[in-house]
């Protein structure tokens, strides 16, 4: 990502289209990268940046490494048990190991809490157990659609031990595209608009 963003700064009109942090500043094309923290969403077209990033959030830095080596602690024992598959029963994933857990230790609890209370309404619904998911080094996940019924509305996730890549593709036209720059440490947020 930071060879692409470099590769932005000299062009005069980038294919993509940048949002700034958390979608809150208009998005342009015409605006260049002022900083790698700052950009964090890009797409293709700015259209589909502007209505989807309303959408989409991005918090780098959302935990700190103290909280992050908390969370490999309590994850690592069960998670060192399995073996890494590369298939899924619905082919979206490979690579993986994954888990759920309902209880977690004090220090785990209160990181949950506050993605909880950042991501999600206040009072609202939460479905059943974390999803923990672990990628091997070839592992990826590939373009799905997760169940509303399974996932609910909103999906929040921790990028933990190293700086990812999340690319949303638009369902019925793949040239449209968002991708979200996930640094080690963020919190990323999605959320439907859609009634279902």
């Amino acid at each position: 990502m930071k060879l692409l963003l470099t590769a932005l700064k000299h062009t005069r009109k980038p294919a993509v289209y940048i949002c700034h942090r958390f979608c809150s500043s208009a998005c342009s094309s015409s605006r260049g990268p002022s900083s790698l923290q700052d950009e964090v969403i890009v797409g293709s077209s700015p259209e589909l940046v502007q209505t989807v990033g309303s959408q989409v959030e991005v918090r780098p830095g959302f935990i700190t490494e103290e909280e992050e080596a908390a969370l490999l602690q309590e994850l690592e024992p069960g998670l060192r048990k399995k073996r890494y598959e590369f298939d899924h029963w619905d082919d979206a994933i490979h690579g993986y190991r994954e888990t759920e857990r309902l209880r977690w230790a004090p220090v785990c609890e209160e990181i949950l809490s506050r993605v909880r209370s950042v991501a999600f309404p206040q009072g609202g619904p939460l479905l059943g157990p974390v999803h923990v998911l672990d990628l091997d080094k070839a592992g990826y996940i590939k373009p799905h659609v997760d169940s509303v019924k399974f996932c609910g509305s909103t999906i929040a996730g921790l990028s933990l031990l190293s700086d990812s890549i999340m690319r949303l593709v638009k369902e019925n036209a793949p040239n449209e595209w968002l991708d979200l720059l996930l640094t080690r440490r963020s919190l990323y947020i999605l959320r439907s608009t859609r009634a279902y």
